[in-house]
């Protein structure tokens, strides 16, 4: 990680790990069932998801599920309805394996056939920070190539694993070392948007 923010917070500035921006910005891309896992048909459309591949079956029982098939094919034909602790864990399968399914795309949507994706860099909140103690930094915009598909794993291995999570703080180290000498100024930022 970039050094000048050795004691960030110190003087009031507010932000977050440029990595997890980038994380959070990607988690947004993830899209998927809309209605709520608690309406009928948000439980049917998960259920049909994660019922129709084996991957589906995995995360499931990852989630905690231990209903059996003949449980679960009454949910499907709507006979039974899963506890409210089900309906969690089947939510949370779904979001699991929705996310697992958008790797490739993402990958592809990102790297854009070479040219590479637009990021927006907003940097942190000096609103606290006394005016003696602000630093000059602004929002900045880069075209990220290159990057991507290492990022997208590690991304996709998640924040509860300390080498993705430190595969991506040394990715996002990489991107802003393209911002010039004032590159470090962006290892905290508020946010990141992407193009894509």
């Amino acid at each position: 990680m970039a050094g000048r923010w050795a004691d960030f917070g110190k003087y009031g500035a507010n932000g977050i790990p440029g990595w997890l921006a980038i994380a959070r910005g990607l988690d947004e891309l993830v899209t998927g069932i809309a209605s709520p896992v608690t309406s009928r048909r948000g439980l049917n459309a998960r259920l049909r998801y994660l019922t129709r591949s084996r991957a589906g079956y995995e995360a499931m029982a990852r989630a905690g599920i231990t209903a059996a098939p003949r449980t679960i094919r009454a949910w499907i034909a709507g006979k039974q309805k899963p506890n409210a602790a089900n309906r969690d864990m089947l939510d949370a399968a779904y979001w699991v394996l929705r996310r697992h399914n958008i790797v490739t795309d993402l990958k592809r949507r990102l790297n854009n056939n070479g040219a590479g994706t637009r990021v927006e860099i907003y940097p942190v909140d000096q609103s606290g920070v006394a005016a003696k103690r602000r630093r000059d930094i602004r929002h900045r915009a880069i075209n990220v190539r290159g990057a991507w598909d290492d990022m997208v794993d590690a991304w996709h291995k998640g924040p509860t694993d300390p080498a993705a999570v430190q595969m991506l703080d040394i990715i996002w180290d990489e991107v802003i070392t393209d911002l010039g000498s004032d590159y470090d100024a962006y290892t905290y930022v508020t946010h990141i948007g992407f193009a894509a």
